[in-house]
């Protein structure tokens, strides 16, 4: 079960991320639920390296801590994409 919560959580979060980067990205659906789970795993890293464990009721933030590293992480993958495979699908 933890699989599951972890890709629908890493979809969410690249999808988020998704709306937030100004501008077009071109990295497909599963690239970027891809880079939602590794936005998620960095964030939490980040949030329990700040001191922030688990709480009562919704931790928000390390919830934040997550968003803004699935952000960076989907920007930085969309450029890689862009700069390796997706230069190839243009020209075709």
């Amino acid at each position: 079960m933890g699989w599951l919560w972890a890709i629908i959580v890493g979809f969410v979060l690249g999808l988020i991320a998704k709306a937030i980067i100004p501008g077009k990205q071109h990295s497909p659906l599963w690239l970027t639920t891809i880079f939602g789970m590794l936005g998620a795993i960095v964030g939490n890293s980040i949030a329990r390296a700040a001191g922030v464990e688990s709480t009562s009721g919704i931790d928000w933030s390390r919830h934040l801590f997550q968003l803004i590293a699935a952000i960076i992480i989907v920007a930085l993958g969309d450029m890689l994409y862009m700069a390796t495979l997706g230069k190839r699908k243009t020209r075709a």
